[in-house]
């Protein structure tokens, strides 16, 4: 899935109506700040399933 350029400033635009102007970095970092949070969790999950795979031997 591709977004183009008016699809991007689509949403742009609806993000500027629903938040208004000046919230809009606010809910970009919220945004930006949560997907950080949940790709770290992630690799800390991938981490203990290789040291726990690496504890019992498999591979």
């Amino acid at each position: 899935m591709s977004l183009g350029v008016g699809e991007i400033a689509l949403l742009i635009v609806l993000a500027v109506l629903v938040f208004g102007a000046k919230r809009l970095p606010e809910v970009g970092r919220a945004v930006g700040d949560a997907m950080r949070e949940f790709k770290s969790a992630l690799n800390g999950e991938q981490r203990k399933k290789d040291k726990s795979e690496d504890d019992m031997g498999g591979g």
